[in-house]
């Protein structure tokens, strides 16, 4: 049996383990979070914010040998891009995806864990608003519908997508949609499907959900008043490529996949009228040489010129130029990230910089961004970081 089935065998999900293999990480038993301190307790202090700093929510592993204790908060510098003044945030059994309400009151978390679940914290008091189960295993993204009522998380583990509702204080409610995909079969390799992002399309008119272990992008339809979710169309790559992560051009028309497996990159399109999404021919994610590489993720310049895909393995961050309105994805080359297994990439709100979450070194980096050319250059150095597998600045 090899190392990879092993894991399987153990429990482990396979983006667990990939990112954990050949790394200093490993498993171990983490103790239930602390009980919250009792009513006579002081409440804790606010985040000290220095003048012209934006906070930037980090987060982490914690049932690995040095992983962090749960999500954390630093400050970034919006012009320099330095990181300074991390402080615990809130103590979130494996917080390994992030999300922020779009009234940036309320930070949402995976608890990546068997039973999987998601919670809500309110960053302004640390206060906790509560966890719902997500209704599957290992629990892997996050994201909050544009209606700012709906949080879409995916159950890597048993390759399901949920829906839960969010009221006016941020907190969630109860689960209104559970969907595990059943067809088509899992893809070469797979033992199962594996949900690993649940989105929605720019224009907010279908939800879509990537899937690694069929090798599928589901379109579904959200109903907004209940909460509730209809198939719509199924988009396949070629079998084997193991689909991870999708991104949107700004123009809603084309995204661009990451695929993990097969360590290519695809450019697809999309129609909004039906929600079909269509995958383009595979293409290079930059990397070279004998090293396995895993792509991670994209992110797109807030002006649609230029594309940025996290390369694990390479450890690199592929750059593209896009063009035609969306429809081409030109490698422009790659840039090291200074760090082992970029695990994440964010860009803040402006696109000036760009923070790569370096897994397996427990780094953060940092990136200036030319706007106009899509170049790269260091920040300083990278910031440590316990396992860092998500950094979202605001």
């Amino acid at each position: 049996m090899d190392s990879e089935a092993r894991a399987e065998r153990d429990g482990w999900s396979r983006r667990r383990f990939v990112g954990a293999m050949a790394g200093t990480a490993a498993v171990v038993t983490v103790p239930a979070p602390a009980a919250p301190p009792p009513e006579s307790a002081p409440a804790p202090r606010p985040h000290r914010a220095e003048p012209g700093t934006r906070p930037l929510y980090l987060g982490t592993y914690t049932s690995v040998e040095g992983g962090g204790k749960g999500v954390s908060v630093a400050r970034y510098d919006p012009v320099s891009g330095a990181i300074t003044d991390a402080e615990p945030l809130a103590e979130i059994p494996d917080p390994s995806y992030l999300t922020v309400h779009p009234d940036g009151h309320t930070l949402y978390a995976v608890d990546e864990r068997e039973d999987g679940a998601v919670t809500a914290v309110r960053p302004a008091d640390r206060k906790v608003l509560g966890s719902r189960s997500t209704g599957g295993s290992g629990p892997c993204h996050l994201s909050v519908h544009p209606s700012g009522r709906w949080l879409l998380s995916a159950n890597y583990g048993s390759g399901s997508v949920a829906v839960h509702p969010v009221d006016a204080s941020g907190a969630l409610g109860e689960r209104t949609a559970l969907v595990t995909h059943t067809d088509p079969a899992p893809g070469p390799g797979q033992q199962g499907p594996h949900a690993h992002q649940f989105i929605t399309s720019r224009d907010g008119g279908h939800v879509l959900a990537v899937d690694l272990g069929t090798d599928t992008v589901y379109t579904y339809r959200l109903d907004e008043r209940r909460g509730t979710l209809t198939e719509v169309s199924q988009a396949h790559t070629r079998p084997g490529a193991g689909p991870r992560h999708l991104t949107f051009h700004p123009n809603g028309r084309y995204a661009y996949l990451a695929n993990e497996v097969d360590d290519t990159v695809a450019v697809c399109t999309y129609d909004a009228a039906t929600g079909r999404l269509t995958v383009g021919e595979p293409q290079s994610s930059g990397s070279t040489g004998d090293a396995t590489n895993y792509p991670a993720q994209f992110v797109v310049t807030p002006d649609g010129g230029f594309a940025f895909l996290a390369n694990r393995g390479h450890n690199t961050v592929a750059r593209y130029a896009v063009e035609e309105d969306g429809a081409r994805l030109r490698l422009l080359g790659t840039v090291p990230v200074g760090g082992d297994f970029p695990r994440q990439l964010a860009l803040t709100p402006d696109g000036r910089l760009l923070f790569t979450a370096n897994q397996r070194s427990g780094t953060v980096s940092v990136f200036h961004v030319d706007t106009g050319t899509g170049a790269l250059s260091p920040a300083g150095e990278p910031y440590a970081s316990p396992v860092a597998v998500c950094a979202v600045p605001l």
